[in-house]
Parts: structure tokens; C-alpha cells; sequence
């Protein structure tokens, strides 16, 4: 049996979790503030629309691919050092990034910040697991965690339109310098050391096959997301899937892998990475098409957008802090299974919105969906991170930000597409064979594309496109809330031996399944 912990977390640890909730609130700005920030850099840079889809997606891209080497690389050389140096070059490089005057200069700056924000993650969620050794302390410290990541991408509207409103596009970027200066002037004070004790050679070859498996997946996912299902997704997802197998393969042979695959053995580990996965497909999908709601049919602001996602936000911070507290007495697999149930709940708000009038019922389901993601993202990221030794909490944690950041990418895709394929159907019959090709085109595309031609487009055709995108919602929403259903019924099922927070059932069922696996 595992003995208990002595220590527990005092005023200087929870001090340290205000630190490193620092750079996970960054990295939740900066996904959603550059959306506010494209039409004015697009105007400035003038980039091609190949350079546009470039802007957006070389930091998502690299981020995904370097977040099992960056967490595996703060084991080996210090959680802290890794931490650091990496805020350090987020924060030179995004007034690069600020400052670009090209495209070409912008796509490298984004890239660099990619590679920068995969070191921070990963290291946030390490340190906490080595500051907070009590199980219900730690259970909580990753429920704050959990939220502040949701709330960043909340905040990124409203920030993004207070800033541009009174300065450049570049204003946008430089909202890290800030926080990375609070970052590198407390961590030494504040923020332990942690290096594995016995670290062997850092192994180059698996780090060009993880990055060999992760980004053809990854561009996979996103290209079927704009584009469709087509010849270039499958083959970029099969060398994805081939090189997958072959970094697999070399794993099992080192005896310093980059990624431990005995991780895999324990089955809290991987359930739990299971419903992180395909819990955040469903929030992918509904955040997507939600924001899309608010701006093209409501067609409100950016910054009005942003202060109705608020609810929803806050729906999220009360569950990841509330959830890890309630297991305690709850064991964690009921608790997921019934918000989990309450986010079906609110996939079906979602399918019953109308094509006006309905914000308050889009808010109030997404709200419902946001609670589900507060308890998986504060239960499941730790139920990972507890179930790894402390000399592999590091890559435990970057194999959790890696499926989150697939999950979320697979749920725009995947329900995205299935949005436009409805939309399709429905306004192939409301395209006035008068209409100009260009126009038909781009109405025939897209809702979006329908807004763009919106001047030129006669009568009602606009309120049919919308229509038209709302029904797409509505399936979209129907399908993601039967497999959320689903999922609930899993969780009840394959968390059902995890113990209470703080119990030994809770503690010692991932030491057991490695141990038999041993």
C-alpha cells in the first residue's frame, strides 16, 4: 500500500499556482485574440490566402508536434529551467511577431511561437504535480489549471477588441510581454526545481518520429476541416499512422524513450485519455460552431460575442473547481458520467436553436457543454498525471495537452464538416440560377461566404443561408451529443475502480495496473 503523504501544499505553493496560471491563460489569448486581429494584419501584410491559412495554423501545428519532446526534454533538464526558457522566448518572440512586416516573417513568428508554448504546458502541469504531492491539494490545483486556459480563450475577445480598438494589430501579440516578465521574476522565488534522477540520452531520431506521426495527423485533421475528406487528408493520416507505428516500435526497444509506453498499461491512464479525447471532440466542434453563430446569424461583434461566451466560461471554472472537491466523497467515474449526461442535456438545447432569437438557448446549452469539459479537463488531467511516477509526470502531461489539442481539432473538423455538408443540401435550393458564378460560389461554400457576397445577393437568400447553417448546427449538435451520451455511460464504466480523491482506491489503482504489467 502507498504510504501517505506528509507534506501538503502551503502558502508558498498555492502562490506558485497564481505563477503558472500565468502562461496557461497566455496560451488560452492567444488562440482565439489573432481571430480578432486577421482582417487588420490582413490589410497591413497583405498575405495570399495560402499565407492567411499559414498565419493561423503553423502555431497550432507546432505546439501539437513538439508537446511530447518539450515534456519529456523538462524531465531530463529541469521543469523550472524548461519553463522558463521557453516564456522567455515566447515573450522575445511575440513582439517579432508584432512587429512582422511581411507574411513570410509573421508564418516563421508564429511558427517560433508554437515550438516556444509546446514547453509551457506541459511544464505548468508537471510543476503542479510536484508542489501539490496530497492528492485532494493536487486535484484542485489542476482543476484552477484546468479553467484558466477556458477562461484565456474567453477573454481573448474582449481583450483582442479593447486593444484593437485603440492601437495596431500587433497590440495583440505584445499582451504577453507582461505576463512572461511576472513569470520570470517570480518562478525563481516561488516554483521548485524537479529533473528525473537518472535521465539517459535524449534520443533525436524519436523526436523527428513524433513529429514524423503528430503533424501529418494534425495537418490531416485540419485540412478535411476546410476542405473535405479528401486524397490529401487520407494520405497525410496514413503517414501519420506509419510513422505513429514506427516511433512505437523504437519506444519499446530504448531503455530512455521519449515517450514510456508502460504508460499505456495502466488502465486509468488511458481511459482517462480516452474521455479527454473524445470530450473535446464534442467542445472542438460546439465552440466552433457556436462563435461561428454569434457573429454570422446573430451577427454580433467580435467583443459582443466574447461577453455572451462569458456564461459559458464561468459554467466551466465552477465545475473544474467544484468537481475535484466533490470527489472526495464522489468516486470520479459518477461524477464524469453525470456531467457528462448534463452536457448531452445541452447538445440538445443546441439542436433545438432557431435561425433567429435564440441566443439565450445557445448560451444556455453551451453553458451545459462547458461543464462537462470543466470536470473531464480537472479530473481527467489528473487522474493522467497521477497516474505516472514523478520521474515521467512531465510526458504523462504532455500525452494529455496532446490528445486535448487533437480532440479539439478533430471536433472542428469532424462536426465543422458535417455543418457545411447540411448547409450544402439546404441551400443548393435557395441558389436564384440568375446569380453571378462568383457569388453562387461563394454562397454555395459557406455561410461565411454568403456574408462576404451579402450586398449582392437578392431578397431573403441571406436569412436562407443562415437557416441553412442552423440546421447544420443542429445536426452537428445532435450527433455530438449521442456520442457524449455514450462516452457517460463509458466513463461510469471504465472509472468505475478509481476510488475517491485522497482514498488509497484513488491513489493506488494506476500503481497497480503497472505493477501487473511490470
Amino acid at each position: 500500500m502507498r504510504t501517505p503523504v506528509a507534506h501538503r501544499a502551503g502558502p508558498k505553493e498555492w502562490a506558485g499556482l497564481a505563477i503558472l496560471a500565468l502562461p496557461t491563460v497566455l496560451l488560452g489569448l492567444d488562440v482565439t485574440v489573432l481571430y480578432l486581429a486577421l482582417p487588420a494584419l490582413s490589410l497591413d501584410l497583405q498575405p495570399s490566402s495560402t499565407e492567411s491559412l499559414w498565419i493561423m495554423d503553423a502555431y497550432g501545428f507546432l505546439i501539437a508536434g513538439f508537446l511530447i519532446t518539450m515534456g519529456t526534454l523538462g524531465d531530463r533538464i529541469g521543469r523550472r529551467k524548461l519553463l522558463m526558457i521557453g516564456a522567455a522566448a515566447f515573450g522575445v518572440v511575440s513582439v517579432v511577431a508584432a512587429y512582422s512586416t511581411s507574411p513570410e516573417m509573421l508564418i516563421v513568428a508564429r511558427a517560433a511561437l508554437g515550438v516556444a508554448g509546446a514547453t509551457l504546458m506541459p511544464s505548468t502541469l508537471s510543476l503542479i504535480s510536484n508542489m501539490f504531492a496530497d492528492a485532494r491539494q493536487r486535484a484542485v490545483a489542476i482543476g484552477v489549471w484546468a479553467t484558466m486556459f477556458a477562461l484565456g480563450m474567453a477573454a481573448g475577445p474582449l481583450v483582442g477588441g479593447v486593444l484593437l480598438d485603440h492601437f495596431w494589430w500587433g497590440s495583440a501579440f505584445l499582451v504577453a510581454v507582461p505576463l512572461v516578465g511576472v513569470l520570470l521574476v517570480a518562478a525563481p522565488l516561488l516554483l521548485p526545481e524537479y529533473r528525473a534522477p537518472s535521465s539517459g540520452r535524449f534520443d533525436l531520431l524519436s523526436v523527428a518520429l513524433s513529429l514524423a506521426a503528430i503533424l501529418p495527423v494534425i495537418f490531416a485533421v485540419k485540412h478535411s476541416a476546410k476542405d473535405g475528406v479528401d486524397l490529401v487528408a487520407g494520405a497525410s493520416l496514413a503517414v501519420g499512422i506509419v510513422f505513429a507505428v514506427v516511433f512505437v516500435r523504437r519506444q519499446r526497444t530504448l531503455s530512455d524513450p521519449l515517450l514510456d509506453m508502460t504508460l499505456f498499461s495502466s488502465r486509468t491512464f488511458s481511459a482517462a485519455l480516452g474521455v479527454l479525447l473524445v470530450g473535446l471532440v464534442g467542445v472542438g466542434g460546439a465552440m466552433f460552431l457556436v462563435t461561428q453563430y454569434l457573429q454570422l446569424v446573430e451577427r454580433l461583434s467580435p467583443f459582443t460575442a466574447g461577453l455572451w461566451m462569458g456564461p459559458p466560461a464561468l459554467m466551466m471554472f465552477v465545475a473544474a473547481l467544484a468537481a475535484p472537491l466533490v470527489a472526495r466523497r464522489v468516486r470520479p467515474g459518477i461524477i464524469v458520467a453525470v456531467t457528462l449526461a448534463l452536457s448531452t442535456v445541452g447538445y440538445l438545447l443546441l439542436f433545438l436553436v432557431g435561425p433567429a432569437d435564440s441566443i439565450g438557448l445557445l448560451v444556455a446549452g453551451f453553458a451545459l457543454v462547458y461543464l462537462g469539459l470543466g470536470a473531464i479537463a480537472a479530473l481527467g488531467t489528473d487522474l493522467v498525471v497521477g497516474a505516472a511516477p514523478p520521474t515521467k509526470s512531465g510526458s504523462a502531461a504532455a500525452m494529455s495537452e496532446t490528445v486535448q489539442e487533437l480532440g479539439l481539432a478533430m471536433g472542428v473538423a469532424v462536426l465543422g464538416s458535417l455543418t457545411t455538408a447540411v448547409y450544402r443540401v439546404h441551400i443548393d435550393e435557395a441558389v436564384p440560377a440568375s446569380l453571378p458564378g462568383d457569388v453562387a460560389e461563394a454562397l454555395g461554400d459557406s455561410l461565411s461566404g454568403a456574408t462576404s457576397v451579402a450586398p449582392r445577393l437578392p431578397g431573403d437568400v441571406l436569412g436562407q443561408a443562415e437557416a441553412a447553417f442552423t440546421s447544420g448546427l443542429n445536426v452537428a449538435a445532435l450527433v455530438a451529443g449521442v456520442g457524449i451520451l455514450v462516452l457517460a455511460v463509458v466513463s461510469a464504466t471504465v472509472l468505475r475502480h478509481i476510488g475517491t480523491i485522497g482514498s488509497d482506491g484513488y491513489e493506488e489503482s494506476s500503481e497497480a495496473d503497472l505493477q501487473r504489467s511490470s
